[in-house]
């Protein structure tokens, strides 16, 4: 080996090496910038939207971190991948909670959304109907979906966890996975109709 392939060879690894450590430091700050966003509900003026609107929100932000990991999760369930398997039931498992957990402080939220003096439904229906018809209507159903799907997932990969490889268990499989898939796209969507919501008009 001349003494120029044992110099690339030296050089390749730090470069990798370099290139890695970059891609994670991205990310967390990507991560880290995206969970700043409902701490902006701190410095609203009303005290509902401090309160209830910051736990809700950083709710729904977790949860879609969570359900997104998870649903991705879902190709390499599908194609047999059983390394993935332990990391998939745990993620399931805590994208059930979480979901659950941003269901019901956004029905509390819901209450307040309806007041019929100043609450944002009232006003949304008489000035932009569509925000609330479209936008609000398929945010409410869509999310809804997010809990009974964690949870079947959740239970099915308990339930049979390795034997979900089988031949025999095939359509089982394919279920599970099409159902965390289901869940990334009813959580992202429902996240992004939630912050459009919330952008024309707050609690």
């Amino acid at each position: 080996m001349t003494s120029a392939e044992q110099r690339e060879e030296a050089i390749v690894p730090r470069s990798l090496e370099t290139a890695k450590l970059s891609a994670y430091g991205l990310s967390a700050l990507a991560v880290g910038a995206f969970l700043l966003l409902p701490l902006v509900n701190l410095f609203h003026p009303s005290p509902w939207q401090r309160t209830l609107g910051f736990v809700h929100g950083m709710a729904a932000m977790l949860a879609v971190i969570v359900i997104t990991y998870a649903g991705h999760l879902a190709f390499p369930l599908l194609r047999g991948a059983q390394l993935v398997l332990p990391k998939t039931q745990k993620l399931a498992f805590a994208a059930s909670v979480l979901a659950f957990i941003s269901v019901a402080t956004g029905n509390a939220a819901y209450a307040r959304y309806r007041a019929p003096l100043n609450g944002a439904r009232a006003f949304l229906t008489e000035h932009s109907p569509l925000v609330h018809w479209v936008y609000m209507e398929a945010h409410e159903f869509m999310v809804l979906f997010t809990v009974p799907l964690g949870v079947a997932v959740s239970w099915i990969l308990w339930r049979y966890y390795d034997a979900i490889f089988t031949p025999q268990n095939r359509p089982v499989l394919a279920a599970t996975s099409i159902a965390l898939m289901a869940m990334m796209l009813y959580g992202i969507i429902g996240f992004v109709t939630g912050l459009s919501i919330a952008k024309v008009h707050a609690l």
